[in-house]
């Protein structure tokens, strides 16, 4: 049974209430109960079967995503499916979503009988806040109650020991809110044939050095391998030129390269996959190479050869041109301060991006320090946690407040901020309105390798965003594009059959859900 259509009936504005239940005093009695309820557990049900029988209407309200800070990455469920979990009890006769930071708003408008507390409340004295709500219960003549029992009714030490896994559910519930189909997102991957795109960044060819471990030396704490072979992979901003490609977008590429063996490999592979390419090089910069040694599946040690100085102005200049001059729906920045991107260098090269372009970047944290908010107005970027964390500064945000800051840092239209193994979270701006923020999990089946998921993050959603101007269209194809990624070793092409593939196996399991 689909959960939106059965219960939303309860869900229900504070207006809309008014009209249903009257003013104070009434003749039927009722009962306010208030909360997170990140996760109902039976602590809650106590709580709620309690509370319906001092009153004949129980009415629930459950606090905004934005206003939950009792963990970095709470709420784990959006405010939408919390209320709908609450409307799924029978005891239960109307849901709010509240608004504001406290419920004292609430009950000034409300104005129920009696506000229901848990007990845990109660144990050490009564909380600031409790009182306050308990002031403006007496104003008015409602009664504060508290749950009977021993039991704690918070969700935080529930989900702190094992967080929930609802990705599909989450998924459903927001492209049903959104009234988006998987058929939405099959259309919106078609149209990207007709998309052309500039990239402009720093390439690197990602080597994998295979080993059989051997053992540890006797005098030396050194260990020993025997090598086996040697596989190379395109990578940074080239892997994006060619996910776009495999995407079926018309695709330039514009970087930094050398005339040695990696360089000659990535001329190749991109010739190969043809790809349109504007490849500069400089006196006495290799191509970046990131070299990582693998003993079965253990990563034993990373060695580096790149240059990280500045490029030349001559260099510049030339790929300045570049930017001003080739025809494309899409400009993308893919920085990974190889020498392309500086402080001095982007200001020019913001500049040099076509107005009527849609512009994308990334800029990310590895060897190198990039830094995010210097890429101003983009219509979208797709920083990790780490990075958004290191160019604000702050190690101690929610996920919702750091992306609401960085949001606001570079004035771009659309932000998705990748956290790792729990998805994305999402800002955006439509017809000039902030949008509820939303995040996105991760639907990977066989974890394999998740070097480069980023860069088919950026691929897709930039592509996507472009045509479907839906944030969450963009978004959930993006994270269909990473997890695909995951799910093979190296940096490889996700094409368009690959992305269909997964959304089919991705309806199929929400299909059995609601069998």
């Amino acid at each position: 049974m689909d959960l939106l259509k059965k219960y939303s009936s309860k869900l229900i504005r504070i207006d809309e209430l008014l009209k249903k239940i009257g003013k104070f005093p009434r003749k039927k009695k009722i009962i306010l109960c208030h909360g997170v309820f990140d996760v109902v557990h039976p602590g809650h049900i106590r709580h709620l079967t309690y509370a319906k029988s001092q009153a004949e209407i129980m009415i629930v309200s459950c606090t905004s995503d934005k206003f939950i800070d009792k963990g970095t990455y709470r709420p784990h469920i959006p405010e939408k499916m919390r209320a709908l979990n609450l409307a799924a009890f029978e005891m239960v006769d109307y849901v709010l979503i509240d608004k504001n930071k406290k419920p004292i708003n609430l009950l000034k408008k409300l104005k129920p009988d009696y506000f229901a507390k848990g007990f845990e409340y109660t144990s050490k004295g009564l909380p600031a806040a409790t009182q306050e709500e308990k002031s403006e219960l007496d104003k008015f003549g409602g009664k504060l109650i508290f749950t009977p029992g021993d039991v704690v009714y918070s969700s935080t030490k529930f989900i702190n020991f094992n967080p929930p896994n609802l990705d599909l559910e989450k998924l459903d519930l927001t492209m049903k809110s959104n009234k988006i189909s998987f058929e939405d997102l099959i259309k919106t991957i078609k149209k990207i044939k007709e998309t052309s795109v500039h990239i402009v960044g720093d390439t690197i060819v990602d080597t994998y050095t295979k080993t059989n471990f051997i053992g540890g030396q006797t005098k030396t704490p050194t260990f020993s391998v025997l090598y086996d072979k040697e596989e190379n992979y395109v990578g940074g901003a080239a892997i994006v030129a060619l996910h776009m490609k495999a995407a079926g977008a018309k695709v330039k590429f514009t970087t930094t390269i050398s005339n040695d063996k990696k360089g000659k490999f990535v001329k190749k592979e991109l010739i190969k996959n043809k790809v349109q390419c504007n490849f500069f090089e400089e006196k006495n910069r290799p191509t970046t190479n990131k070299n990582t040694f693998i003993s079965s599946t253990y990563r034993l040690l990373k060695v580096d050869t790149l240059s990280n100085t500045p490029i030349s102005e001559e260099i510049l200049f030339k790929i300045l041109d570049k930017v001003k001059k080739e025809k494309a729906n899409i400009t993308i920045f893919s920085d990974f301060r190889h020498g392309i991107f500086n402080p001095s260098s982007i200001k020019k090269l913001l500049k040099a991006i076509p107005k009527k372009n849609f512009k994308a970047g990334d800029s990310q944290v590895a060897s190198r320090w990039g830094n995010i908010t210097e890429f101003k107005n983009f219509d979208l970027i797709t920083p990790n946690e780490r990075e958004a964390r290191f160019s604000l500064a702050d190690q101690d945000s929610t996920v919702g407040k750091l992306a609401g800051l960085l949001f606001e840092k570079t004035k771009c239209q659309n932000l998705i901020l990748k956290l790792g193994p729990r998805g994305i979270f999402c800002n955006g701006i439509k017809n000039k309105k902030m949008q509820p923020p939303f995040s996105v999990g991760v639907f990977t089946d066989n974890m394999v390798d998740a070097v480069g998921t980023g860069d088919a993050l950026l691929a897709y959603s930039a592509l996507s965003l472009k045509v479907s101007h839906s944030l969450i269209i963009a978004s959930i194809l993006g994270s269909f594009a990473a997890s695909c990624a995951c799910e093979v070793e190296g940096n490889i092409p996700i094409t368009i059959d690959k992305i269909i593939s997964k959304i089919k196996e991705v309806q199929k399991k929400i299909n059995y859900i609601h069998k």
